[in-house]
């Protein structure tokens, strides 16, 4: 009996997987970066400066506050005091030094008294929020033994 002599074929592996596998990662990535987004309150309008730059080195830890005001649909103020918000919660400015207290030991307790005082609170507030209000929350910052802090803003090229 003659055995039929057939040319050997080459196995290709199937690449659809390794596509599949390959945009469900790129996905993951484009979602899990984005971490400088997950503090941002849109209902802060930054301030516009031409200096507004990015910190050339990333901070481990930081406070983010937002300060704003309770605005209706048109953009209007419906209270002129200035508010943080945090969270669902809106506290007035001047009655948040609790809270920045409260952070502080948390934080110290967290991670120890070193890594506490190297904490930066990074303020973002909105540009119609008075120079004064925030001069004051800085200082409230110290009181709570905070020693670090950086105001946000965005770049005129942002708008």
């Amino acid at each position: 009996m003659k055995i039929p002599h057939t040319k050997p074929t080459i196995v290709e592996a199937d690449m659809t997987p390794m596509i599949d596998m390959t945009f469900q990662l790129i996905a993951f990535f484009m979602i899990v970066t984005n971490f400088e987004q997950t503090q941002a309150d849109e209902r802060v309008k930054l301030p516009a400066d031409k200096l507004a730059r990015p910190p050339k080195v990333a901070r481990e830890q930081e406070v983010v506050l937002n300060v704003g005001f309770d605005r209706d649909q048109q953009g209007n103020k419906i209270n002129p005091d200035a508010v943080i918000y945090y969270g669902d919660e809106k506290i007035r400015v001047l009655d948040y030094l609790p809270r920045l207290k409260q952070e502080y030991a948390l934080s110290e307790k967290q991670y120890g008294k070193a890594k506490a005082e190297g904490i930066t609170v990074v303020i973002r507030a909105d540009g119609d929020v008075p120079t004064g209000l925030i001069q004051e929350l800085i200082k409230m910052g110290q009181e709570a033994r905070f020693t670090k802090f950086a105001l946000k803003a965005k770049s005129d090229e942002e708008e």
